[in-house]
């Protein structure tokens, strides 16, 4: 009863995704972007392409499709589900990505479930490329076509295989946004995890020229950085780069690490709760002006401990739930369309109070629960934290 109520129907999805696109007897030409993308579960569920709900009755606002090629990435990233070190037996547009599955799907089904408002509420699609000499010109392909269908359309870019010049023709295809996936909050960390120590293309120095090139192309805060908590960064290194960020003109979308299965980091853990809400309110109180990390105190292991703003702002700041809330390209009503359901925790640590970005706004009970994790420093990745759950847990546990 609990796994149907709160969690997505993950056999019946699995089932699903040959349906999505039905696979031929014989031999059949490549399911590759432009014709084709891959399309994050919670997008294929909102879509009608796949059976499914959401934990609490959460909704999709941001469709997030995916470029799909053959041959894959060629990055080589030591956490993520594209990257070619994963080990696992199976074509790459079958990896799962940022914990979920992610079918191959026609574009031009996409777009005509948009055009027909069969998911109305959508206020924006991401369209993410991947490191492939192909995709710059099929993300301007692709991007053409979904602006004609909705109104707001980002892109998540390839830095390493892109230019200024490129950004504008982006720009002319009817991108109003762009991300830059930074992703590891120092150049020791990237270099490590992206860069020479996994025998990849990418370059810390490219990637940040591209976020200053792509705030020229599109605007301040029209462009966001993409941050990972959990990859090795003290929460003062994390919160420094979302101040570098925000003084370039980009605004960082947060992220909590989930260890991706037969990934090189498959076997690292989740970073606690506790430092995980200190630098998404650190983040919200950067990217809304009302703060700077020169006024915050960490302590000798780089812990957030005062956040330098008076305390009746803080209080209400951490009342309003906001901080704690998926962060996001934004739609025309929403200050975060991008709030991507369940993307760094499963439906069961939710259900266990360890929601780590909440698709919607988090009600009392909820910001109780984040006022206790806030000042938590124990270095426990999961808890428990809802009473009544850790007593059904030791009953089922007495009960064996």
């Amino acid at each position: 009863m609990f796994q149907r109520d709160v969690s997505i129907e993950d056999t019946a999805s699995r089932l699903a995704v040959n349906r999505v696109v039905e696979p031929s007897t014989g031999p059949s030409p490549p399911r590759e972007s432009p014709e084709y993308v891959r399309t994050s579960l919670a997008a294929a569920i909102t879509l009608g392409l796949m059976p499914g709900r959401f934990y609490r009755n959460a909704k999709l606002y941001c469709l997030n499709l995916l470029l799909t090629y053959r041959e894959g990435c060629a990055g080589r990233c030591a956490y993520c589900g594209l990257s070619h070190t994963r080990t696992i037996a199976k074509p790459w547009d079958e990896y799962s990505f940022i914990r979920v599955e992610w079918p191959v799907v026609l574009l031009e089904d996409v777009a005509r479930r948009i055009e027909s408002g069969f998911c109305s509420h959508v206020e924006r699609v991401c369209v993410s490329m991947v490191t492939n000499g192909k995709a710059k010109n099929d993300t301007l392909k692709i991007v053409g076509v979904l602006s004609e269908k909705i109104e707001a359309v980002s892109a998540l870019i390839a830095p390493t295989i892109v230019d200024k010049k490129w950004l504008g023709k982006l720009k002319h295809a009817g991108a109003d946004k762009v991300g830059v996936a930074v992703d590891a909050a120092t150049p020791e960390l990237f270099e490590r995890l992206r860069g020479k120590g996994v025998g990849g293309p990418h370059k810390w120095n490219k990637y940040w020229r591209v976020v200053e090139e792509s705030v020229e192309v599109f605007g301040r805060f029209n462009v966001g950085i993409h941050l990972i908590v959990g990859l090795g960064e003290t929460e003062e290194e994390a919160v420094k780069t979302i101040q570098k960020a925000y003084d370039a003109g980009a605004l960082t979308h947060l992220f909590s690490f989930f260890p991706e299965e037969n990934s090189q980091l498959q076997d690292s853990l989740q970073p606690p709760i506790g430092k995980y809400r200190r630098v998404q309110l650190a983040r919200f109180l950067i990217n809304k002006g009302l703060a700077r990390v020169e006024d915050m105190t960490f302590d000798r292991v780089g812990r957030l401990t005062d956040f330098g703003i008076a305390e009746d702002l803080l209080n209400e700041t951490v009342e309003s739930g906001w901080p704690f809330m998926t962060s996001g390209c934004a739609g025309k009503s929403m200050d975060s369309a991008c709030n991507r359901p369940f993307s760094n925790c499963t439906p069961y640590q939710a259900y266990l109070g360890e929601l780590r970005n909440y698709p919607f706004q988090p009600n009392r009970d909820d910001v109780e629960l984040i006022r206790r994790q806030l000042w938590d420093y124990s270095e426990e990745p999961v808890r428990v934290w809802m009473g009544e759950v850790a007593g059904e847990l030791l009953n089922q546990r007495y009960r064996c």
